[in-house]
């Protein structure tokens, strides 16, 4: 399979889904966190709109980064500095149900053996780890994440193939995955659209995009659920349990793009218009959703 280097412009080949790079011997395993922009300035509050011509998943969260700018280097120095943290903050999020979700969506997704993944923004692993579950082989499921720092705790525990890329510029090879999960982090991307439109370009004819989210409740009760719970009860916990300021910092701005994230008619409209169908969005619990598209077959429609 070929694999598209987006760091170094070169197209490395990869066979058995195990990525090799001249410069690194694995492609993102020890690069360290790139340079950012510097977004220590003074924070004030939300009032920069998303950025016309976009379809960002929310406005700018001034009280966390200055300007949209500044958003992804506060996103993967905020996820590198939490990363050995993250699956105690995860279980207090989920209340300790999050493994049986996740394999339960891909199961119900259609993911089975002999099927190729792309887990997109994986973190430390946990989706990524259903689906090895699922599929049977380690060698099938690869792991794409920005923070360098998420990597290093996925690499710790799943002995998966493990790039370091955003999900708007995936360095694969156009058409070869059957299945590209994100699970949890498109409040995390720039623009919905540009992302959509990079997991269909590496999927397979007739492949599956699935995204688990977290949305703001549409019920008045667990809307104020969640918001006290989410907001308040999690942050303070995971700081108590931790001892760590910025763990705090991550659940505070976890919860902000909860409740300023778009609505899920627009997140279906994005996958719709980066050429999606069969579009599904199951909801659990007034709060989980999962998406679920398809990608059109090589004669434009679905078998």
């Amino acid at each position: 399979m070929l694999l598209r280097n987006s760091h170094f412009g070169s197209v490395v080949r990869s066979d058995a889904l195990e990525f090799r790079d001249a410069r690194h011997r694995s492609l993102g395993y020890d690069r360290g966190p790139g340079r950012d922009v510097d977004a220590s300035r003074k924070r004030g509050k939300m009032s920069e709109p998303a950025e016309i011509g976009s379809t960002a998943p929310h406005p700018v969260l001034g009280a966390f980064y200055p300007g949209r700018y500044e958003r992804k280097g506060f996103v993967r120095r905020l996820f590198d500095e939490t990363a050995p943290y993250y699956d105690r903050i995860n279980w207090l999020f989920s209340l300790g149900t999050g493994a049986s979700y996740r394999r339960r969506c891909l199961l119900r997704a259609g993911l089975r053996p002999g099927l190729r993944l792309i887990d997109v923004a994986t973190g430390t692993g946990l989706l990524a780890q259903e689906a090895v579950a699922v599929t049977g082989s380690r060698h099938d499921v690869i792991g794409v994440d920005l923070s360098n720092g998420m990597l290093a705790v996925a690499r710790a525990k799943l002995g998966i193939p493990l790039v370091q890329a955003s999900a708007e510029q995936l360095p694969v090879a156009d058409a070869s995955a059957d299945f590209v999960t994100m699970g949890y982090a498109l409040r995390h991307v720039a623009d919905l659209v540009v992302a959509f439109r990079e997991y269909y370009r590496v999927l397979r004819a007739n492949g599956t995009v699935m995204l688990l989210e977290i949305a703001k409740p549409t019920q008045t009760p667990s809307r104020l659920f969640a918001g006290f719970y989410l907001g308040h009860v999690v942050p303070v916990l995971s700081r108590w349990m931790t001892g760590e300021k910025r763990v705090g910092d991550l659940t505070r701005y976890y919860w902000a793009t909860i409740e300023h994230c778009v609505a899920p008619e627009i997140i279906l409209q994005a996958l719709r218009d980066s050429g999606f169908v069969e579009l599904s969005c199951a909801v659990e619990v007034d709060m989980l959703r999962c998406y679920v598209g398809r990608k059109r077959n090589a004669a434009g429609g679905m078998p």
